[in-house]
């Protein structure tokens, strides 16, 4: 593995990490930054294919869409369809008449890259509000043992700790299924993504159990073991789609990478396609079945 690739990808998880560990206004800046490079991304993945979507005004309202949901999170599945209508509204009244590929594509790049990554924010602000100690709803611990220790683990907020357990969840996943997939696989998963592979995937989707299992046991979450298989499977396979929906973007577009951002990685939507379809099968698992194990 080529020491850019490793360097990059070590600068980019401790990255994560602060953001998560800050919460509040500090993570979604950072998400909205990951957003607005990522539909920029996007949307010249579809300029290829000779569609001229409203790339401008898609990537204000997902940035709307995440202010929005850092203020309060029930708003923005109101805002949602209304941000599709104002794309269309705009589209409607451009001098050349638009396409459905041009509208379709639009309310793909709203609904793929800023609607569902805008659940990020909503599970890492679970329990939050309680414990904030920074301005801009921030969080920083008092001591490293507050958040290491089992005992202070209560006054620890929810969010950090399932977020947190998501991304180690999808990191054992990617690594698990890059490493087994590049030495010992030889069955190929898909036509989408010829290097994939069925082994690379089974052991990727194992690796996400077996972190959702740990993570569960040490969280002392409801009944750890049935709560770490629905978690590590969740994520294992959201994971792995969110890879392959790339994936097919990337081959429909003629192109191998999304971009050259990051050195080692390609561009930010190769890098966070595990992360879009995981944030919102997480939190409502977290905060729908979570709490009926509870009971």
């Amino acid at each position: 593995m080529p020491w850019s690739r490793i360097i990059s990808g070590i600068v980019a998880i401790a990255l994560a990490l602060v953001a998560v560990l800050l919460g509040g206004w500090y993570f979604t800046i950072m998400l909205a930054v990951v957003v607005f490079l990522g539909q920029q991304e996007y949307f010249d993945l579809v300029r290829t294919r000779g569609i001229l979507p409203a790339a401008k005004t898609t990537i204000f309202l997902s940035q709307v869409l995440l202010v929005t949901c850092t203020l309060d999170s029930n708003l923005v599945d109101a805002v949602m369809p209304i941000a599709g209508t104002f794309i269309c509204f705009y589209l409607l009244f451009q001098p050349k008449m638009a396409t459905i590929a041009d509208v379709s594509a639009s309310i793909m790049g709203l609904f793929y890259v800023g609607y569902l990554p805008s659940y990020w924010v909503r599970l890492r602000a679970i329990g939050s509000t309680t414990v904030s100690n920074l301005p801009l709803g921030g969080y920083w611990p008092a001591s490293w043992t507050d958040i290491l220790e089992e005992r202070n683990f209560a006054s620890i907020p929810q969010g950090f700790k399932i977020t947190v357990l998501t991304f180690l969840c999808i990191w054992a996943a990617d690594i698990g299924a890059y490493t087994i997939g590049k030495f010992f696989g030889k069955t190929r998963l898909s036509d989408i993504s010829p290097k994939k592979t069925v082994e690379g995937a089974v052991f990727g989707i194992s690796a996400s159990l077996a972190v959702a299992l740990a993570g569960a046991y040490y969280l002392h979450l409801p009944k750890f073991l049935l709560t770490g298989i629905i978690l590590g499977l969740l994520i294992g396979l959201a994971s792995l789609l969110g890879d392959l929906t790339e994936s097919m973007l990337k081959r429909d577009a003629g192109v191998k990478d999304s971009g050259q951002l990051i050195p080692g990685h390609g561009g930010i939507l190769d890098r966070t396609d595990s992360y879009i379809f995981t944030a919102p099968l997480v939190y409502y698992f977290v905060t729908l079945i979570l709490p009926l194990l509870g009971q």
